[in-house]
């Protein structure tokens, strides 16, 4: 059982064949279905890698198959350009947007690609130049180590190919003057989209900081606004996963769009409010509560989270700072009271423009 190319590179076959379908996963239930004959599935390369494997794998008990790998598409177009692997993103673009990319255009990194069809190739190099990397040099890999194998190069600035046939990869070493998204937390307030509704860079950096982000982790952002907590969240780790939850309908379609621009289209948000839209959620290892923070949420939460759970709440009203005060006696944590004043205009001069203050309260459940 394959994909129809993959049928068509072992002609003569006097076993039964079947062609996979599309989507892949329609496929899945077709396998599972001969569950107790001798069947082989063929799939590209290294099928652990971005591949077949591991989606038809979880299905079976471990001493139902047998993997036999070869050389993945990445080692494959690695050995082509020289590249050392090991210092090379390899991101599967393929079931993945291309807006994924984001966060790893930086000048001299390189990058390998797997991507759907040659109209992703071109939709890549189009995003490439479009973000200010269009100097980046590109290798367009098709078929890479079967009989159709054809390496092209270009910059991004000037791809032109309307011939770029499945399977295919791009290589890119990325070149430009493109703005670089940086890993420290507390990126600049401008590369989001928002309506006045957005942690501050300095404040979120801070917020960051007391959630802690650990690979494979999932966050909850209560009151997600701009979606900017969740998607640095996100931007710390590829395993790193958040739901947003925003009851203001234009706020949530900003929050998923910036997840979008800025290459975590992973993001989740949840429309409604807290704590009813909470109801069916994975829980968390993370909590943060950008506003509206209530008596009857914080008692909701502690009634659902488990222990180790990190929240990281903000207020900016009495009324707030005064319920932190009280839960922070009977739950912990620390109170951290955040003052911040800009440099401002002051007739010919200049003077201390100050923020409302915001209090952080950061517990462990």
């Amino acid at each position: 059982m394959g994909a129809k190319r993959h049928l068509a590179l072992l002609p003569g076959l006097k076993a039964e064949t079947i062609e996979w379908p599309v989507p892949f996963a329609d496929g899945i239930p077709v396998v599972l279905a001969l569950r107790g004959r001798r069947v082989v599935m063929l799939a590209s390369g290294d099928p652990f890698w971005f591949g077949a494997g591991t989606s038809v794998a979880k299905h079976l008990e471990p001493e139902e198959w047998v993997a036999h790998p070869a050389p993945s598409t990445f080692a494959l177009i690695a050995a082509r350009l020289g590249w050392p692997l090991e210092r090379t993103t390899c991101l599967g673009l393929h079931a993945a947007l291309l807006t994924d990319i984001r966060p790893h255009l930086a000048p001299g990194q390189r990058i390998i690609a797997l991507l759907r069809d040659g109209a992703a190739a071109q939709q890549l190099a189009t995003r490439i130049f479009a973000l200010g990397f269009g100097a980046s040099h590109l290798t367009v890999c098709e078929a890479v180590g079967g009989p159709r194998e054809r390496l092209r190069k270009m910059n991004a600035h000037s791809y032109d190919l309307d011939d770029v046939a499945h399977p295919v990869a791009l290589a890119i070493e990325v070149e430009g003057d493109g703005r670089v998204l940086t890993r420290a937390s507390g990126l600049p307030d401008d590369l989001f989209a928002h309506d006045g509704q957005i942690t501050k860079r300095p404040v979120r950096a801070l917020a960051l900081s007391a959630l802690a982000p650990r690979p494979g982790e999932l966050l909850w952002d209560i009151g997600a606004g701009s979606g900017s907590i969740g998607i640095e969240w996100m931007l710390t780790h590829p395993t790193c996963r958040a739901i947003g939850i925003e009851a203001d309908p234009a706020r949530a379609e900003r929050a998923e769009t910036n997840a979008g621009v800025l290459g975590v289209g992973g993001l989740r948000i949840v429309r409604g409010t807290a704590p009813e839209a909470l109801a069916g959620l994975p829980l968390p290892q993370a909590v943060f509560i950008g506003g509206g923070v209530t008596e009857q949420l914080l008692t909701h939460l502690w009634d659902i989270l488990p222990e180790g759970t990190r929240v990281v709440a903000h207020a900016v009203t009495i009324e707030s700072e005064a319920l932190f005060a009280v839960w922070q006696e009977k739950a912990g944590g620390t109170l951290l009271r955040i003052e911040l004043a800009e440099a401002a205009p002051l007739g010919r001069k200049r003077g201390w423009k100050a923020s409302y203050p915001v209090v952080q309260w950061s517990v462990t459940r």
